[in-house]
């Protein structure tokens, strides 16, 4: 005859409950959200800060500089990552 012990503690328990309450609250505030008239209300605040620096806003040309800095990146990774480097000289030849 076979017989079954069991060893389980009140001590675990506790630990369990706590480990659940700290993932819990941990996934909480990973995945918190803000309440949406919050959102609403920044994004028309950000809005009208865009539209108000619209005209003060212009082109700037990138300086050859910059634009020898992103060839010499290109150059860089043309090994390791290919796609990179023709994104970078890409982004140079839009100056």
């Amino acid at each position: 005859m076979s017989t079954f012990t069991n060893t389980y503690s009140n001590d675990n328990d506790n630990y369990f409950s706590n480990l659940g309450r700290a993932t819990r609250a941990f996934l909480g505030a990973l995945l918190a959200s803000k309440p949406y008239s919050e959102l609403a209300q920044k994004e028309v605040i950000a809005t009208n800060i865009s539209t108000s620096n619209v005209e003060e806003q212009r082109y700037v040309r990138p300086s050859k500089r910059d634009i020898a800095l992103l060839n010499s990146e290109a150059a860089r990774y043309e090994n390791l990552m290919p796609n990179l480097a023709a994104e970078l000289r890409f982004l140079a030849s839009r100056g």
